[in-house]
């Protein structure tokens, strides 16, 4: 059996401000296994959002232990966690987290030139034509749909062929039939590149699609 591509140990989370102190997370513990799907669903509040950010390092837990592909993520420094996130990771956020000053086709080779690759422009081009919109590449984020920003945002994830995919309410932002087809997209990217795929959904058919669902009621994992 393969080792976990994450591992979350004792995972606590605590803020303190003049009111008290509030626990976000209670005693994380779950292990992925490469090529694995979850949904992180729960109420809102519920701390899912959080769970996200540190798995991805974005965020510091106040007690506990990520193993992100073999990578002890809190012995590093921040430059250290951002390398591995080049490496290792891709998002897709609610908000599509596009580059307003940047084309389609310019967003979706960034992270390929921050890693130095010199086939970006068409490894890029590649990747948009795989989404749909290889008519859209010298288009600026602004005079795109909703669903072409986040197939852009679903290419740009995509291109680097990362080994975990951490998406944030994909579909929060899109209406139905949009975000139907976005998922579907985002599923079958998955199954192509063999990446681990982690959402946060509060859309419990979304959930039902993948392998695994972690539950969190009240920064705990439910039962």
């Amino acid at each position: 059996m393969s080792d976990p591509i994450i591992s979350a140990r004792n995972l606590n989370k605590s803020v303190t401000d003049s009111t008290g102190t509030l626990d976000i997370l209670r005693d994380i513990d779950f292990e992925l296994a490469p090529k694995e799907t979850a949904a992180i669903v729960g109420a809102s509040g519920s701390g899912k959002s959080t769970l996200l950010s540190i798995i991805a390092g974005l965020d510091t837990p106040t007690r506990g232990t990520v193993h992100l592909a073999g990578e002890d993520l809190f012995s590093m420094d921040e430059d250290q966690r951002a390398a591995l996130r080049a490496r290792k990771v891709g998002f897709v956020f609610q908000s599509f987290q596009l580059l307003g000053n940047l084309t389609a086709l310019e967003n979706v080779m960034l992270p390929l030139e921050l890693a130095g690759r010199k086939d970006s422009r068409k490894a890029a081009t590649e990747m948009m034509s795989r989404v749909g919109l290889s008519q859209r590449l010298g288009h600026y984020p602004r005079v795109l749909s909703g669903g072409e920003q986040q197939r852009v945002a679903l290419a740009r994830a995509f291109v680097v062929q990362p080994a975990v995919l951490l998406a944030d309410e994909p579909t929060g932002s899109l209406d139905f039939a949009t975000g139907e087809t976005v998922m579907e997209l985002m599923f079958d990217l998955n199954r192509e590149q063999g990446t681990t795929l982690v959402l946060v959904t509060h859309d419990r058919a979304i959930a039902q699609r993948c392998e695994r669902r972690i539950t969190i009621e009240a920064g705990r994992i439910a039962a």
